[in-house]
């Protein structure tokens, strides 16, 4: 019988998820993490790693060790950061794709990836105090200044040109910039996230609270559906985003931003039809019409963490009420609480469609997870920082 109560959700992630994802993922024989599994989860073999994976990986692994105090989770957190300098010392940055021994395979210095190197950075060093960490998240700053900076704000999606140019990276950025602007108080990492917010709400967010996802290079959305593509997981993202970029830095029109997202995502984003399950949808057009009817299991964590952000910072308790509601809705039609696999992605009807299962998405759960408990601890705790607050016995 499964415990989805704070207290069950708190053993099963530090006594199942975790040290079931050390087990499947820590390549000890080749280095670094595997990446793709095949739905039963079946390890799928390649001949390099992704900067994004690796990072994703370290970050768990380290907010994990840092929750728990467990050896094994601090470990495989140290194994992949040592891929990850390996790389930047190889290559002078943290490239695209890389061999195991650092050599690059595909040189791209992509932002979106480079987002996460920056957030494997600002935990890596808490759970470990490494300094070599805060000096891997300034060098890549420099790069993306100096490689990467783009006119009427933001930055480029690569040092090829690649076009359209997205929120995603962004916003990933913004998590990040806040990560390391908590973990070591510099104002550098303040200003960043500073200019991210002040982007959002110049061009990524419209009048009527929706998100944007692509646009050119004039931040102008793009023709057609790309332009008009709305996702709901990156609009409860960016309201757990914003609110807490307004707690560490008091900008005042983060509530109101947050609070137009969020409506939106709630009478929009979730498949309000009876004869389907109440999750988040994968894409919707501006005025709520389906265009994405499958549904994405990241998604869910983050509408979770926007209900967490809704609950802690407006105390909204029909978020309240939410909350264990659609952690639960989240465990029956994902999550296989035996063995921490999860379905990737549904059709509508819930049903898993056959997609491989990326051990990246291990980031949007654990943190999804690590959020809820801080929220709804076990047991009474202070208010605390971004995932304080699930200490394990």
């Amino acid at each position: 019988m499964r415990d989805l109560s704070p207290a069950g959700l708190q053993r099963w992630t530090h006594g199942t998820l975790i040290p079931a994802w050390i087990e499947r993922s820590v390549d000890r024989k080749a280095g670094g993490f595997i990446e793709e599994f095949t739905p039963d989860g079946q390890p799928v073999a390649a001949p390099d790693r992704s900067a994004l994976t690796t990072a994703r990986l370290v970050y768990t692994f380290s907010h994990a060790a840092r929750l728990s105090g467990d050896k094994a989770a601090l470990e495989a957190a140290q194994h992949g950061f040592a891929l990850l300098l390996k790389a930047h010392e190889a290559n002078g940055y943290v490239p695209k794709r890389f061999r195991p021994d650092g050599a690059v395979s595909v040189p791209r210095r992509d932002l979106y990836d480079l987002a996460f190197v920056f957030f494997a950075c600002a935990h890596y060093h808490r759970a470990t105090g490494d300094a070599a960490a805060l000096r891997l998240a300034g060098a890549t700053m420099d790069l993306i200044e100096s490689e990467l900076a783009a006119p009427l704000g933001g930055y480029a999606e690569d040092d090829l040109g690649a076009l359209p140019r997205r929120q995603n990276p962004h916003m990933h950025l913004l998590e990040a910039f806040h990560a390391l602007a908590e973990a070591t108080g510099n104002q550098r990492w303040f200003d960043a996230a500073n200019g991210i917010v002040q982007l959002a709400a110049e061009r990524f967010i419209d009048s009527n609270g929706t998100l944007g996802e692509f646009f050119g290079t004039d931040w102008q959305p793009v023709a057609g559906d790309p332009g008009r593509l709305r996702e709901p997981g990156h609009q409860f993202e960016w309201v757990w985003l914003l609110h807490h970029h307004h707690r560490l830095t008091g900008w005042e029109k983060a509530p109101a931003l947050a609070e137009g997202l969020y409506r939106f995502g709630l009478a929009q984003g979730l498949d309000r039809d009876p004869a389907y399950p109440p999750l988040v949808l994968d894409g919707v057009g501006p005025e709520g019409r389906i265009v994405a009817p499958t549904k994405l299991l990241w998604p869910q964590t983050e509408f979770i963490k926007a209900l967490g952000a809704r609950v802690e910072f407006v105390a909204d308790e029909d978020a309240a009420a939410s909350l264990p509601r659609h952690v639960e809705l989240m465990f029956r039609h994902f999550i296989d609480l035996r063995t921490g696999l999860w379905h990737n992605q549904l059709d509508r009807a819930g049903q898993p469609l056959p997609v491989s299962l990326p051990s990246r998405v291990l980031y949007h759960l654990f943190l999804c997870l690590a959020e809820t408990l801080r929220v709804m601890p076990p047991h009474p705790a202070s208010h605390g920082e971004v995932g304080d607050g699930a200490t394990a016995n």
